[in-house]
């Protein structure tokens, strides 16, 4: 394995999250068999997609914080299915953030889920800047690794394992549309160029090119309105935008789950500021699925020096 990659590696295998680490997505249930019907790999796509959603909505909820950790509670029509965390640091130089997500109670009748994931790069005014990332996820008795390494916002090494079985069938991902993107974690950092507003168009207005390792996809961000919200940890104004999922490659053209999203017009952000390194971020994500809407939403967190 390269280097950047092997970093990538350890930085996974050793994030001591508890609820979501590659020993956990070992053990119990979370054992390895091909796919054998269309209804399992209909599960799998609808995990991976609820990874990155989860994703999406894990930051740090103060301008100032050196690091910190977060939970998170996930939603369906009201009813809970899930518990997500997140650990991490940014400051003016790099940042660095671990997510961790499992489903729970009812949920894990249905899909029973675990994931974990890492990122790290440079960080400056005009944004952050991809060196690694790592994501595991175990879903329906299988598991996948994705590992890639960047430069200048440029996919240089990606190694997925398995690779889906039916990647024959997938539209392919050209190495042009592997450059100016990011990470799904990495994207989450959405940064404001200065002299514009913290809260309002300039918060929301967007388009974000994603590449997951396999997928690449845009998420177009637009300005709906600002609220002001209060929360643990948080209290103060949010931009609230609409988003759309815009599938580029790396998926199968017959995919109903990707024309679903594509044509999802019920997705919404909450967008919370954080002054000091100029940068937004997800409070809340709302999400109409095919059985109902699912919310993400912050619980509770903590703060310290690095």
């Amino acid at each position: 394995m390269s280097s950047p990659l092997r970093e990538a590696a350890l930085q996974l295998d050793a994030w001591p999250a508890a609820e979501a680490t590659a020993a956990d997505v070992h053990s119990g249930p979370f054992r390895l068999r091909p796919a054998r019907d269309i209804d399992l790999l209909t599960r799998r796509r609808s995990s991976r997609m609820l990874s990155t959603v989860v994703a999406m909505a894990l930051l740090p909820l103060s301008a100032r914080a050196d690091s910190f950790r977060a939970q998170y509670a996930l939603s369906l029509m009201g009813m809970p299915i899930g518990v997500a965390s997140a650990n991490g640091f940014i400051d003016a130089h790099a940042y660095k953030l671990e997510i961790g997500m499992r489903t729970s109670g009812l949920a894990t009748l249905v899909n029973s889920s675990k994931g974990a994931a890492t990122a790290t790069g440079k960080f400056a005014p005009d944004g952050v800047s991809p060196a690694t990332f790592a994501h595991t996820i175990a879903a329906s008795g299988e598991m996948r690794t994705v590992r890639m390494a960047l430069a200048d916002k440029t996919v240089r090494q990606v190694e997925v394992n398995p690779q889906p079985w039916d990647a024959v069938l997938r539209l392919p991902v050209t190495e042009e549309q592997k450059r100016r993107v990011f990470d799904p974690v990495s994207a989450l950092i959405m940064a404001v160029p200065p002299g514009e507003q913290l809260v309002g168009p300039s918060a929301c207005n967007r388009t974000i090119p994603v590449f997951d390792g396999i997928v690449r996809f845009d998420v177009h961000l637009a300005y709906v309105e600002t609220r002001n919200v209060q929360t643990r940890g948080y209290m103060g104004p949010v931009s609230v935008c609409s988003a759309r999922y815009l599938p580029i490659s790396g998926h199968r053209p017959d995919s109903q789950s990707t024309k679903f999203m594509a044509e999802n017009r019920e997705i919404s952000v909450w967008l919370a500021p954080l002054s000091g390194p100029r940068v937004v971020f997800p409070l809340r994500i709302d999400l109409k699925t095919a059985v109902g809407m699912m919310s993400i939403e912050a619980s509770e967190f903590s703060i310290g020096a690095r």
